[in-house]
């Protein structure tokens, strides 16, 4: 083994603690030398530990609430396109053949010892290797896959309507005319063109439920409505500022997820 690869950093996103802790007992076997910098239960902050740390290796879920890997890994080929992705699935639907053919590899849960060697020996091989091109290709080819970051067929719908409280008035809101959700504590807060309501659902949670085409999260603590934006502004940062059509107040996009308007 190269001292190269006895220095690594990884990030490793997983939105169940089981899973996700059964990944890093499972790689400290397999692969001792490698530091894991974060672990994340969500697309969003994965996003943000990779720009935060640029690791050389990162292992990502494809299914999580809000961004799912393939998301993640379309941002982190720009934000930090050094990292080695590692994809982990448990549906063998979400095109394996694609992630044989060299640029990043897959995990198929459950996650097998020798399975798991074999991606270590393939990482440890390539690490400090430019493998951007590669990863970008890989996902041009996933994008004819489109259905693979889809829910499977049994999945419930996405969320349609809500209840919330206003004071002592309990609002039932039809999600469309969602403006944006603002995490509040352990609650979030509802955001209309009529006004603000609490739910009881904390942020994370409300990502598995609406839908990913027209809800995206933009900042650690909101998600917006895509229909509801007029407009963004970039600054010299790398930050965004969004423009809403029925409120007057903005929302701050932070850097990692402005990849999400790079062709608006």
């Amino acid at each position: 083994m190269s001292e190269l690869a006895t220095n690594v950093t990884c990030v490793i996103a997983e939105d169940e603690a089981l899973l996700r802790q059964g990944l890093v007992d499972a790689l400290k076997q397999a692969w001792p030398q490698l530091r894991i910098v974060a672990e994340c239960e969500d697309g969003a902050h994965a996003l943000e530990a990779l720009a935060e740390h640029r690791p050389e290796v990162a292992f990502l879920d494809i299914r999580m609430p809000g961004l799912s890997g393939l998301e993640v890994a379309a941002a982190a080929a720009h934000a930090t396109p050094h990292t080695q992705i590692v994809f982990v699935t448990a549906y063998d639907q979400y095109a394996i053949d694609a992630f044989e053919r060299g640029a990043v590899d897959y995990l198929l849960k459950p996650i097998k010892p020798e399975r798991l060697a074999a991606t270590v020996q393939r990482l440890q091989a390539r690490t400090g290797n430019n493998e951007a091109a590669a990863l970008s290709a890989l996902l041009e080819r996933l994008g004819a896959h489109s259905s693979a970051a889809r829910p499977p067929a049994d999945a419930p719908p996405p969320l349609t309507w809500l209840t919330a409280s206003a004071g002592r008035e309990t609002r039932l809101i039809l999600v469309d005319d969602v403006a944006y959700f603002r995490a509040d504590n352990k609650y979030t807060t509802v955001v209309t063109a009529e006004g603000e309501a609490l739910l009881r659902t904390p942020i994370r949670e409300l990502l598995g439920v609406l839908d990913a085409t027209t809800f995206k999260q933009i900042h650690r603590s909101t998600i917006v409505n895509l229909k509801a934006i007029a407009g963004i502004v970039r600054d010299d940062s790398g930050r965004g500022t969004v423009r809403l059509k029925s409120r007057p107040e903005t929302l701050a996009v932070s850097a990692p997820f402005m990849t999400l308007f790079r062709h608006m």
